[in-house]
């Protein structure tokens, strides 16, 4: 069995996007997925399944936009990848709220650094399917934006630890 990590992309509690934690878990359930669990109403999956990530991703990814009327989008990771991103933390001294991930499935272009636009005091750091961005001032005044990191889904580190936990 493979535990997998669904992040999914522009889920709330409220408004667009509305998708309640309990209908995600009976949605994970009903496609075979073992032992669903949530963490926070912001669409953060933890299952198991033998299916590889790409295919229990699909799966998922159909069921989201039938109930949506919309294609949702969803990024995968395994507890060993979440791991390795949290032990390869570039800013191990930060605030923990302080440090979003952008998550993709595919790789950062090689340019992703040439459309960042409006970076202030913000620390940025890549890898190959993350980027780190470190508001030491806080995200509330942050106009940054990163078109590159678009396509995927972001979340802080208390997040991330909460659910390699789960």
């Amino acid at each position: 069995m493979n535990t997998h990590i669904a992040l999914l992309r522009a889920v709330n509690v409220g408004g667009t996007g509305k998708l309640p934690m309990a209908e995600l878990r009976a949605m994970a359930a009903a496609l075979g997925f073992d032992h669903p669990r949530t963490y926070i109403a912001s669409g953060n999956l933890v299952f198991e399944s033998p299916l590889p990530a790409d295919a229990a991703r699909k799966r998922l990814e159909a069921a989201l936009a039938a109930y949506a009327g919309r294609p949702v989008g969803v990024v995968m990771r395994s507890r060993a990848d979440l791991r390795d991103l949290l032990e390869d933390n570039p800013f191990p001294d930060a605030a923990p709220n302080r440090v979003l991930v952008s998550l993709l499935n595919e790789a950062l272009p090689s340019d992703w650094q040439a459309g960042v636009r409006h970076q202030q005091g913000e620390q940025l750091h890549a890898r190959a399917r993350e980027l780190f961005v470190h508001y030491g001032e806080g995200m509330g005044q942050s106009r940054l934006r990163i078109p590159a990191a678009e396509a995927g889904t972001a979340r802080n580190l208390n997040t991330l630890r909460a659910l390699l936990t789960l």
